[in-house]
C-alpha cells in the first residue's frame, strides 16, 4: 500500500491534473459540492410542499419523493447520461451528466431532512406568525425556515458524506473521480487490486470520518448555543 499511496498519491489526489483533467479526490468533492448547494433550494421547496396546507401539493411532493427514494441512484444516472442530451438538444458530458443526477436524487432526500426540521418546531409559531398578518409562505420565509435551517444543518453535513460515497458510481459513465482513478492505479499495477483498492478505501474513509466528526462538532455547538453556554 506504501509503494501504491507514493507512487500514485497524485493520481488519487487529483487525477491527471496538470498534464490531462483534474480527477481524484478534487473532482469527488467538487461533484459532491455542486450537488448538495444545487440539489439544497430544491429540497427546500419539496420539503415546504410536504407540510403546506394544499393538499394537492403535499401529494405531489410526496410522490416524488418516494419515487426518486426507491430508484437505484445507478438508474437515475444511466437514464440522465441518455435523457439530458435529449432534453437540452446537445452533446452533455459526463460530469454534467453526473450532477444533474445527484440533484435529482439528493433532492428526494435533503427534502426529508427539511420536512423533519419544520416538523419540529413548535405549531404555536406559525399561529403566531399568522395571526400577525402573515401569509403561509412570509411565515414559512420569516420565521419557520430560518430556526429549521439551524437544526438541519448537522443533519445536511451527514449527508454530505452521503453524496461523497454516491460519487462513486459516477464511474461507471467515465467522470474521472477517486474511483475512476483507482481503476487507472490498478489498470497500470495490475498485480496489486487488494492494496489498490484499499488505498481508495482508506481515502473514503478520511473524508467521510473527518466531515462526520464535523457535523458532530456543529451539532454540540448549536446545543451549547441554544443552552446559552457559548
Amino acid at each position: 500500500m506504501y509503494e501504491i499511496l507514493h507512487d500514485y498519491l497524485a493520481l488519487f489526489l487529483v487525477g491527471s491534473w496538470p498534464n490531462g483533467p483534474l480527477g481524484g479526490v478534487a473532482i469527488t468533492l467538487i461533484l459532491s459540492a455542486l450537488g448538495l448547494v444545487i440539489s439544497f433550494p430544491i429540497s427546500v421547496a419539496i420539503g415546504m410542499a410536504q407540510v403546506s396546507p394544499w393538499r394537492w401539493m403535499r401529494r405531489v411532493a410526496g410522490v416524488w419523493t418516494r419515487l426518486v427514494r426507491g430508484i437505484p441512484l445507478l438508474m437515475i444516472i444511466f437514464w440522465a447520461y441518455f435523457a439530458v442530451p435529449l432534453l437540452v438538444g446537445a452533446e452533455v458530458s459526463a460530469f454534467t451528466t453526473a450532477v444533474c443526477a445527484i440533484i435529482v436524487y439528493e433532492s428526494a432526500f435533503l427534502s426529508q431532512i427539511v420536512r423533519a426540521g419544520l416538523e419540529g418546531l413548535p405549531r404555536g409559531q406559525m399561529e403566531a406568525a399568522r395571526s400577525n398578518g402573515l401569509s403561509w409562505l412570509q411565515s414559512m420565509r420569516y420565521v419557520q425556515l430560518p430556526q429549521a435551517l439551524a437544526n438541519m444543518l448537522p443533519s445536511i453535513v451527514n449527508q454530505f458524506v452521503s453524496i461523497i460515497k454516491a460519487t462513486s458510481l459516477a464511474y461507471v459513465i467515465g467522470v474521472p473521480e477517486l474511483t475512476y482513478s483507482a481503476a487507472q492505479v490498478n489498470t497500470i499495477v495490475l498485480t496489486k487490486p487488494l492494496q489498490t483498492f484499499l488505498v481508495l478505501a482508506a481515502f473514503y474513509f478520511v473524508l467521510c470520518f473527518a466531515i462526520s466528526r464535523f457535523a458532530g462538532w456543529l451539532e454540540r455547538r448549536i446545543a451549547r448555543q441554544r443552552a446559552g453556554l457559548a
